[in-house]
């Protein structure tokens, strides 16, 4: 038996009826990984004890105990999350040093539905980026052409879900950072509602509109994984009461009934052909299963750029704040706490990184919060409302993830705008709290993977999950596979 072509479902139903071991299955995937990461730089570090791990789940099946809903399944993890006693970097020179003492909710969520930790995966220095270029460690290569950003920050993440190097992977998303990767590189991803899934353990960018969510190859796959990691956490107390729903088991294909809303001002920016194609594909697609199609409108969408690039600055410079060149595994190299602040911030952060903290505490200051900051905070009232609003007459909707399929390495590193204006259609759902996300729906003629995103109302998840298992049932694309295969 190939390990290898088995989905996270399978994978986890034979492990627990004892027809693989989860041993095996950790040794090909760890195998794959480190021969595929010379050439794609998925992953900063491995977990050298994964196969311990995977052993332990192979004597609960001996000893007739249920290891957990994702058995012996090698699951990546972002490295802006924490994991005892394997290094936690996210992406910075300032935390290379730093091992913590302690693992994120969501990685001891994993670990207790028996899911095995692969490594930690290559971001945007502390996940601030649209393309994986700004890692302190080097820049991803998108599998399907590895002269291609694989999108950011969560890079690493969709790279190793596409190449097979992982069953299924953990990233986050502040501004699209699951979807915009998940679309580059033609897997699924989800950003669940701000609240569903507990923030502890995870180094922040911007507090109000960080979550974290699961990466897969299929639709099934990925709503197990978030079922795993979903659930109020006392240790964060954003989390919300709301019980978590059996999302893969009550995946569902009739569409009869539901309407589904096509937002006009995404419509009106200059979208690819190929991109539009296949989006309206999509629509069709969902058509013939039942759905009808509403045009919505949110009238404070084509602001969201300029509000997300004042919020999230500005609770990214309060967060960065607390590395001061003294803590989290910096090598003190002088006694002057001073010389070490600052040389801490001169060499430890990379320029995108030192512009958004430019930027946030500029909004911040003293005769321009009133001007900047606080009116950015209504606007996002305002956004929020518009969508409560279309989601009146709408069950979910459909849009572009981004503009374009995947673009060329360097191609927009050197112009921050053009790399903020590639986040116009993904950031609009964090300001809102909603959740989202990005499923496989096509190919350009250039053979590059293009997803459409969904998303629905605070907490109705499983609409979109439903929605996206339509898609991918109707679209071509067991075809295809990413080069590096």
């Amino acid at each position: 038996m190939d390990l290898l072509k088995l989905s996270l479902s399978e994978t986890a139903e034979k492990v627990r009826k004892g027809e693989i071991k989860a041993v095996d299955v950790t040794k090909a995937y760890l195998e794959r990984s480190k021969s595929l990461n010379k050439e794609l730089n998925a992953y900063i570090s491995f977990n050298e004890k994964a196969l311990i791990a995977a052993e332990k789940v192979d004597q609960m099946v001996a000893n007739k105990k249920d290891p957990g809903l994702l058995a012996g399944c090698p699951i990546a993890i972002k490295d802006l999350l924490c994991t005892k006693d394997l290094a936690s970097t996210a992406g910075s020179k300032v935390l290379k040093n730093f091992i913590p003492p302690y693992s994120a909710t969501v990685v001891e969520r994993l670990e207790a539905q028996g899911a095995v930790i692969l490594g930690k995966t290559n971001l945007d220095e502390f996940a601030m980026g649209s393309s994986n270029e700004t890692s302190a460690f080097g820049s991803v290569k998108n599998p399907w052409d590895v002269t291609r950003v694989p999108g950011g920050s969560s890079g690493g993440s969709a790279a190793a879900v596409a190449a097979k190097m992982g069953l299924g992977a953990i990233a986050t998303d502040t501004g699209g950072s699951i979807r915009q990767p998940a679309n580059f590189c033609g897997i699924v991803g989800i950003k669940p509602t701000y609240g569903r899934v507990s923030r502890y353990g995870i180094v922040s960018y911007a507090s109000s509109l960080d979550q974290a969510g699961p990466m897969g190859v299929t639709v099934e796959d990925t709503a197990l994984i978030l079922e795993s990691i979903s659930g109020h956490d006392p240790r964060d107390s954003t989390t919300s009461q709301k019980k978590v729903p059996q999302w893969a088991k009550n995946l569902k294909g009739d569409l009869r009934g539901v309407v589904v809303g096509k937002p006009k001002e995404y419509f009106e920016k200059e979208i690819d052909s190929e991109v539009q194609k296949i989006i309206d594909e999509s629509f069709e697609i969902l058509k013939s299963q039942g759905a009808t199609i509403k045009d919505v409108t949110l009238p404070t969408a084509p602001y969201a750029i300029s509000i997300y690039y004042l919020v999230a600055p500005s609770e990214a410079s309060s967060n960065l704040a607390r590395y001061d060149g003294v803590r989290y595994g910096h090598r003190a190299e002088s006694k002057n706490i001073e010389e070490l602040y600052m040389k801490s911030r001169a060499e430890g952060f990379g320029r995108e990184v030192k512009r958004r903290i430019m930027l946030g505490t500029f909004a911040l200051s003293s005769g321009y919060y009133d001007a900047y900051y606080i009116k950015a905070c209504k606007a996002r009232r305002l956004l929020l409302q518009d969508f409560m609003k279309a989601f009146q007459g709408c069950d979910f909707m459909l849009s572009p993830v981004t503009t374009t399929a995947a673009f060329k390495i360097g191609g927009r590193i050197k112009d921050p705008l053009a790399m903020y204006l590639n986040d116009v259609f993904t950031t609009p759902t964090n300001l809102a709290g909603l959740p989202g996300m990005s499923v496989p729906a096509g190919f350009t003629k250039e053979g590059l993977p293009v997803g459409v995103q969904l998303t629905a109302p605070h907490f109705e998840e499983q609409r979109i999950l439903n929605a996206a298992q339509v898609i991918e049932k109707h679209t071509n694309k067991e075809k295809r596979k990413p080069n590096v295969y």
